[in-house]
Order: structure tokens, then C-alpha cells, then sequence
């Protein structure tokens, strides 16, 4: 027979046991709107694609992904921002490719992407035009490569900021031709452009979907692209593959990541709505408008392509002598 208090006891557990389960079960998600952080200024090249990828996700997960900029050391200051931030997938990190140039760039790091960070998916990549100012005397970039090698040191190039992969792309092209030229670094694409179309820099390898407009108005010349086929906004312009170096192939990627020890649950259902939003012909045809090509992976396959992409330039920067601090 059992004892009256172990009945009582019994059947206060037992009352325990069928409380409602919601209590212990984690808030849902999203509860409230994502921030979605983009490391670069509005209007640039990364923030363009942002927005377009932010309105369809929020139309899946069903809250606002308002994009909120903060630009500053190639991309660091946001990053660090991201990597600091709650892990609850309420704050997400658009990332480009100086993330995985930046280890190289600087001796020290407020945050470590591979460990304060979690991949999510890579979305998409825009290649790089090489382009001058019109009143070069050059049709075609192995025209422009032999008027750059008769003036060694003579001309400048401009970039979005030293070490970024504008920089480094042009660094790339002139040393595999053995060229030199004066490199000039901005605070972000635009200054860059609009400089290079008054002549103040001769020549810049920027973001296709940058300098599209200016190369349409006539006030730049695209000479050719770094993409490994040509591209649909300028499918008159070869590519560096086929008219110089073989393989020769430059890209600005962007992915997103979210800060390190966010559930995998909510880490696969932003995946999921990015990949959604890439696969929507509305969205692709928006980005196909701005020479960028969606992408898509799993958080897996991205975290494997930036340990490979943060191995590759460093190298690159190695060789480059480029530091920042």
C-alpha cells in the first residue's frame, strides 16, 4: 500500500509531467524581424543584391529582413558586429569575399571567421570588368596591356579600397603580364568610378554590376571580363580567358553567415529561404540584369569554399606585399 505524502508526490509529478509542452520547447523562429547586415555602403555592389534576396526570404519566413549597413574596413566592421551578436538567427551577416582576405590583410582581428561564425549559404558571384577611361588610346585589353607596358609606372588604377578584390583582381592582371602601374585605393566602388571617368585614374577592374552604368553611358570603356564565359549585359566583351590568360578567372562572391552557435535548425531554414529566393525567376532575372550569377549551396559546401577561398588569397596577398595594419 503506498504511503499517503508518496501518493501526493506521485501525482504532483505526474501534473508536471502533462503541463504543457510548449514550456519547455524554444521560442518559435523568426519571432520577430531578421536584421540583415550588410558590411558595405548603400548603393554598392553587395548591398544591391542584398536587398533583392531580403524582400523574397522575408516573404518565406514571414517578417521583415530589413538590411542595415555598416560599412568600414573592408567589410570588418560588420562582420565583427555579426560574430558579437545573439546567436538566436534574429541578426545575419551579408559577407562578400574580403572576409576570407582579410586574415591575410590584417595582423589582427576583433573576430575569426571560421570560429565566431557560421556558414549559411553562398549566393551568388559577380565577376569583374576591366575598364578604362575613354580617352586611353586602347581598343582591347591586349592593346591595353602593351600600352601599359610601353609606360611602366606611368598610369593608375583605381579600386574600392586597398586589399579589396578589386585591387587584388587588377594586381593579379598586371603582374601576370609583368606590368606596373600606380595603384589608388577609394572608400568604395563609387568614388573609384566616378574618377575613372573623369581621368583622374586611367583604368580600374571593378564589380560588373558597379560599372555597368557608366560603361553604358559611354563615359568608360569595358575592355573585358573576368568571368569564365561572357556575360549577358556585355556579351560584346571577351573575357580575360580567351583573349590573355587561360583560366583566368576574378569574382566578388557573397554569401550569408550568422553568428557561431545559432541552432542548426534555424542555420537550414535560412538556408532554405535563401535558396528559395535564388531559384525564383524573378530574382534571377533581377541579378542576370546586374552581370551577377546565382549561386546556392548548402551551409556545408560554403564553409568548404571559404577555408579554400581564405587559403587562395592568402597566397595571393603574400605575394602582393599588401598589408593594412
Amino acid at each position: 500500500m503506498t504511503h499517503p505524502h508518496r501518493r501526493t508526490l506521485l501525482a504532483g509529478l505526474a501534473a508536471l509531467a502533462a503541463a504543457p509542452a510548449a514550456r519547455a520547447q524554444p521560442a518559435p523562429w523568426p519571432a520577430r524581424p531578421i536584421r540583415l547586415v550588410v558590411p558595405f555602403p548603400p548603393g554598392g555592389p553587395t548591398d544591391i543584391v542584398a536587398r533583392v534576396l531580403a524582400e523574397r526570404m522575408s516573404r518565406s519566413l514571414g517578417q521583415p529582413i530589413p538590411v542595415e549597413n555598416r560599412p568600414g574596413a573592408n567589410g570588418n566592421i560588420g562582420n565583427e558586429a555579426v560574430a558579437k551578436a545573439e546567436p538566436d538567427g534574429h541578426t545575419v551577416l551579408y559577407n562578400t569575399s574580403s572576409i576570407a582576405l582579410s586574415p591575410a590583410l590584417y595582423t589582427r582581428l576583433p573576430y575569426d571567421a571560421m570560429r565566431d561564425l557560421a556558414p549559411v549559404v553562398q549566393t551568388a558571384t559577380i565577376p569583374l570588368v576591366l575598364a578604362v577611361n575613354p580617352s586611353l588610346p586602347v581598343q582591347d585589353v591586349r592593346g591595353f596591356v602593351e600600352y601599359l607596358r610601353a609606360r611602366p609606372g606611368k598610369l593608375s588604377y583605381g579600386s574600392a579600397g586597398n586589399g579589396n578584390v578589386t585591387h587584388l583582381g587588377a594586381f593579379l592582371l598586371l603582374q601576370s603580364q609583368g606590368l606596373e602601374a600606380v595603384h589608388v585605393g577609394y572608400r568604395g566602388s563609387a568614388p573609384a568610378l566616378v574618377d575613372a571617368a573623369a581621368g583622374q585614374v586611367q583604368f580600374l577592374t571593378d564589380t560588373v554590376n558597379s560599372a555597368l552604368p557608366l560603361i553604358r553611358e559611354g563615359r568608360l570603356r569595358a575592355l573585358a571580363v573576368t568571368s569564365p564565359k561572357r556575360l549577358a549585359p556585355l556579351p560584346d566583351v571577351p573575357t580575360v580567358a580567351e583573349t590573355l590568360i587561360p583560366g583566368f578567372e576574378v569574382g566578388a562572391w557573397q554569401g550569408m553567415m550568422v553568428p557561431a552557435r545559432t541552432p542548426p535548425a534555424i542555420v537550414e531554414r535560412l538556408n532554405a529561404a535563401a535558396m528559395g529566393a535564388l531559384a525564383d525567376p524573378e530574382v534571377r532575372a533581377k541579378l542576370a540584369e546586374q552581370g551577377t550569377e546565382p549561386l546556392g549551396s548548402t551551409p556545408e559546401d560554403y564553409g568548404r569554399i571559404l577555408r579554400e577561398e581564405t587559403a587562395r588569397w592568402g597566397r595571393v596577398i603574400a605575394e602582393s606585399g599588401v598589408r593594412l595594419d
